[in-house]
């Protein structure tokens, strides 16, 4: 099943029939799988796949859907009321990314595949293989990709940064006088854990792993937030990977990037050790999403009633608006309006953050799992849930994101404890009514830290420690066996020996901790977090994996990444795919 709102600029007349040009309020679509009725009950889970979107990614000349099934259909733009999708011949992909004039596909074997303009002048229809261009043998696993407005950047497994395209305004991090374009990716940085741009923006942001970050590009309204670049007098091209001093304290979330404004999520614990996120925009006021009343050289909070209370769950940026999603349902939007792309039912800009009325969403009850996508002239809400059940993509989320282990609740006496997030958002009732965890830390602030310690040992158990404490709390704990099950095994077991794995390997003996197998590796996530069969004690044996491929094996499962000297050959490639 699967659910897409949208709003502004209806170049979709397949999709949208008997739709007027500009589509001012958002109205609800889904995707009918062609082959439904054909060997119904031989192809149900491929059909679901077919259906179930996974990302949409649209630029000015096309928009790409991703199904989960890993295969994509693209829409070009127009008004054709024959206009209908074009699969792409592509398997396995991971995700997708529209600019201005390009266009690149990722596939979950790491390699990219991209066409247009920028990318292949000589045959801009024509997918060709990128990653395969990189000098560095050893350096094309991709394994993140983003557009610029006519470039693509791609993230390697090895944490190095490439781009490809134009670099008129410096973009790609390199002088525009002496490099105006490059049809084969370039190494722009090494060490970095996140690219940030937009498929209409002339600049770029990387994120190092030491939360350091750097742009480059145009720069002439502060988009960059490089204040002190700034200046009337000409056209500001940032040509060389600048540190972007004065950044808001706390984690780097994302960035999102219009032409001429930029907004940050930043992830920060408030005054009650609670993680909060916040938006803070820089750039020029005026016909831009930016969220303030005069233009901003850096990055700068942005206030609004309408979410200082809630949690963001996500945001996009288009050309010149802004969408933000927030935990109470909340659709906010602001910025430039002449093809509706805000949803507001007219077409006036409006530059200060309002609420939208949204359609009776099918999944509200799931809201952390919808997503915004903006583009020029268009907007879109969708729904795409986790590719495993719910619980094992929380897992992943929490293990990838330390932060998010902990809640901290004050006792009577004004002792601090901490319970785990995860195990709480399980062992709670779902109820939409009420929030269980303000109603938990109502009653544990009227206890002592040894009952409140009972209370969290029953949680965590399912077990009645304390009847009379157990009678306050049996309102708002959920019984799920198999969520028991697997929480007692990873996290509530008091045998510390079997938090770890055994690997075994020529008569000796490794361990590794279970939550980073899980993290790293489908083949030890789906046998931890299996509850059919107990395989806590089980022993893998790694004999015929040579010592090179080995040690590879395990410097990755602990880092994520492969030492810069060795150097890796593709039968070391293979040998890990097979044992991981």
């Amino acid at each position: 099943m699967n659910e897409i709102i949208f709003f502004g600029e209806n170049e979709f007349p397949i999709l949208f029939k008997n739709e007027p040009y500009r589509i001012t309020k958002p109205i609800q679509f889904k995707f009918e799988n062609e082959n439904e009725n054909e060997n119904e009950n031989e192809n149900e889970n491929e059909n679901e796949n077919e259906k179930q979107i996974k990302q949409i990614s649209s630029g000015l000349y096309s928009t790409i859907f991703l199904f989960k099934n890993g295969k994509a259909i693209e829409y070009l733009s127009g008004n054709d009321l024959n206009q209908n999708p074009e699969k792409i011949q592509i398997e396995n992909i991971q995700k997708v990314t529209v600019n201005s004039r390009n266009e690149a596909i990722l596939t979950i074997e790491g390699n990219v595949f991209a066409k247009g303009k920028d990318i292949n002048p000589k045959n801009s229809k024509k997918f060709i293989n990128i990653s395969s261009l990189i000098e560095d043998k050893n350096d094309r696993i991709i394994q993140d990709i983003v557009s610029g407005a006519y470039s693509i950047y791609l993230l390697t497994s090895n944490q190095n940064a490439y781009g490809i395209g134009l670099n008129e305004h410096g973009q790609l991090g390199f002088d525009f006088k002496k490099l105006e374009k490059t049809e084969k990716p370039i190494l722009m940085m090494k060490n970095v854990s996140k690219i940030f741009s937009g498929n209409t923006s002339l600049y770029v942001f990387l994120l190092n792993s030491n939360q350091e970050l750097f742009g480059s590009g145009y720069n002439q309204y502060g988009q960059l937030g490089l204040e002190e670049s700034i200046t009337e007098k000409e056209e500001i091209k940032i040509d060389k990977l600048t540190k972007i001093q004065n950044i808001p304290k706390g984690k780097i979330i994302d960035i999102q990037c219009g032409w001429l404004h930029s907004i940050m999520l930043i992830e920060n614990e408030d005054e009650n050790e609670n993680l909060k996120r916040k938006l803070y925009s820089c750039g020029k006021y005026g016909y831009n999403g930016l969220g303030k009343t005069k233009d901003t050289y850096e990055f700068t909070e942005i206030k609004s009633s309408l979410f200082e209370n809630d949690d963001i769950l996500d945001f996009s940026v288009g050309n010149s608006h802004t969408l933000i999603l927030t935990s109470n349902s909340k659709l906010i939007v602001f910025g430039y309006n002449f093809y509706s792309q805000l949803g507001t039912g007219d077409i006036k800009n409006h530059l200060i953050p309002i609420q939208i009325e949204l359609p009776k969403l099918r999944f509200n009850e799931d809201i952390s799992n919808y997503h915004i996508y903006c583009e020029n002239e268009k907007s879109f809400l969708y729904y795409s849930p986790p590719s495993f059940s719910n619980l094992e993509e929380d897992l992943i989320k929490l293990f990838k994101r330390k932060e998010f282990c902990d809640i901290s609740f004050k006792t009577k006496n004004g002792e601090i404890i901490k319970a785990h997030k995860l195990i709480l958002k399980y062992r709670l009732n779902q109820n939409q009514n009420q929030n269980q965890i303000e109603k938990l830390q109502e009653i544990i602030s009227k206890t002592s830290i040894k009952e409140s310690n009972q209370i969290f040992e029953m949680i965590y158990s399912n077990k009645i420690i304390n009847p009379k404490l157990y009678s306050e709390i049996k309102e708002i704990i959920n019984s799920n066996e198999k969520i028991e099950e697997t929480m007692k095994r990873i996290y509530l077991n008091e045998n510390e020996n079997e938090k770890d794995f055994i690997i075994e390997r020529k008569e000796k003996q490794y361990k590794f901790p279970k939550l980073i197998l899980i993290m790293r590796s489908e083949l030890y996530r789906g046998m931890f977090l299996s509850v059919t069969e107990d395989k806590s004690n089980k022993v893998t044996d790694y004999s015929e994996l040579s010592e090179e491929s080995f040690q590879i094996f395990e410097y990755w499962i602990y880092s994520n990444q492969i030492k810069d000297e060795i150097q890796i050959t593709q039968e070391i490639i293979n040998e890990i795919r097979n044992w991981n």
